[in-house]
């Protein structure tokens, strides 16, 4: 099937101009939309997910950066260029710390302006394709990330490796955190499918107007900004296995239509009339109650019986204390490794803090504390002293950046030491992403490392794509 072209959102008040850009881009390959005003923008983007935005500037009803803000927040992956006739170094430092690829001053060659955003759409695809092959070289035939000697995980490793050489749909249950898309991508690494595509569809984190079309795809002029033909999730994941994740949150139109694909095997893009066949094995996972939603009215008795072949439940991490101490262990190795540090031990007086604690964030909370105490502990033993930030009740409050002492410093010291703490608390906070880190800090990012590597902090070598571990 031919790719279709890349989709681009052109925002520009200048109408000649507009008409410009965009008959460039589309000589170049792309599929262009047009918007003449931020609200136009705005509009647009609630309606349709482009794969690159090209954005003035000023605009006669807001300022660029607010279109540009709204379409990161929508889709963090989308490929903006920010493009202005008054703008310099200030201004173009702020577009590219807030997430566009390039900036450039007007007047510029249009040949340039393809050739950023094709190198972004290039750069971000080939970074997926790293991710994906991680993934599978990580993953495949493997279950040793379902670490646990709780009998729960014992019956979930049995479970699985039962299940994922079936074709069979899965509905995997179990609360925020637990590690339900871990489950799901191994059921699909050690599967007849683990060399075909897995695909992940987030039904919470995506509007209900683009809902449908990011799951079963539509044509060109099927809505506004439906610029060209999109394959939808069902599509992209065709012979492979496609990951229904928070399925409770999606609306019965859209559930409805769901049911209709697993029954059929076959789907029709939004504005299309033809019937395309797919073969595409479905896992889903939910925090919810499905029963009760049922009872509710608002989800569908017959979608959960079809989902429901085979129920797999993954236990929160408070049900399996013995499982914490193993699991900070595999955590503090990995951590370690990624930022060139040795391995600190937890003391007794740590685990047992480790396990009297409830996790309301479960094993996703494990593995952020556990990356906190990487970056922030200086010695390579973790005391329960280490660990006061956890309170009993569920909820983590942020540490003093230094605790009183009766040491007599100098001011350079004490700034130095003030700087340091807080380097590293907001290290910790931004999960080690030094850009992210270098903003909130109101800091150039060289500027960042050259303080980290006078205080001897060693940056994160970690990859953006976390391996998650149940």
């Amino acid at each position: 099937m031919t790719q279709p072209p890349p989709t681009v959102l052109v925002v520009e008040d200048d109408l000649a101009l507009r008409a410009t850009i965009v008959e460039s881009l589309e000589a170049s390959g792309f599929a262009a939309a047009q918007a003449s005003d931020a609200a136009d923008a705005i509009e647009r983007l609630q309606g349709f997910a482009y794969d690159g935005l090209v954005v003035d500037l000023k605009l006669p009803d807001a300022d660029g950066m607010t279109v540009l803000d709204e379409a990161l927040a929508r889709y963090p992956l989308i490929r903006a260029v920010v493009i202005t006739g008054f703008g310099g170094v200030e201004e173009a430092v702020t577009a590219i710390r807030r997430g566009a690829v390039d900036f450039l001053i007007k007047p510029f060659q249009l040949s340039q302006l393809s050739r950023v955003l094709r190198t972004g759409l290039e750069q971000l695809r080939l970074r997926e394709e790293n991710a994906s092959l991680k993934a599978q070289l990580h993953e495949r035939f493997r279950f040793d990330n379902v670490i646990g000697r709780h009998r729960s995980v014992q019956t979930l490793f049995s479970t699985l490796e039962l299940v994922a050489p079936m074709n069979s749909t899965v509905l995997i249950q179990g609360e925020t955190g637990t590690g339900k898309e871990l489950v799901a991508r191994t059921i699909h690494h050690n599967s007849p499918r683990a060399e075909q595509r897995f695909v992940a569809f987030n039904a919470a984190a995506i509007p209900e107007p683009l809902a449908e079309a990011e799951l079963f795809g539509h044509v060109k002029g099927a809505f506004t900004g439906a610029v060209a033909d999109r394959r939808g999730k069902f599509e992209a994941a065709d012979g492979g296995t496609l990951f229904l994740d928070e399925i409770g949150d999606m609306s019965l139109k859209t559930q409805a239509k769901v049911l209709r694909v697993l029954q059929e095997q076959t789907l029709e893009a939004v504005g299309g009339n033809q019937r395309i066949k797919v073969d595409t094995r479905v896992l889903a996972a939910t925090n919810k109650d499905l029963q009760a939603e049922i009872r509710a009215g608002q989800f569908r008795e017959d979608l959960y019986f079809r989902l429901n072949v085979i129920p797999i439940f993954v236990p929160p991490l408070r049900d399996r204390q013995e499982d914490i101490p193993l699991l900070a262990d595999h955590f503090m190795a990995e951590f370690a490794r990624e930022y060139g540090r040795r391995v600190k031990n937890f003391d007794a007086s740590a685990r047992a803090v480790l396990q009297q604690y409830p996790w309301p964030g479960n094993v996703r909370e494990l593995r952020n504390v556990t990356e906190r105490l990487v970056i922030m502990v200086p010695g390579d033993r973790i005391s329960s002293t280490d660990l006061s930030f956890l309170e009993p009740s569920g909820l983590t409050r942020l540490q003093p950046v230094s605790e009183p002492s009766s040491e007599r410093l100098t001011l350079h010291e004490a700034r130095d030491r003030f700087e340091r703490d807080l380097i590293l608390r907001t290290l910790a906070e931004q999960q080690g992403n030094m850009s992210r880190t270098a903003d909130v800090l109101g800091v150039e990012r060289s500027n960042l490392y050259r303080k980290m590597k006078a205080f001897g902090i060693a940056p994160s070598r970690r990859g953006e794509e976390e391996a998650e571990t149940v």
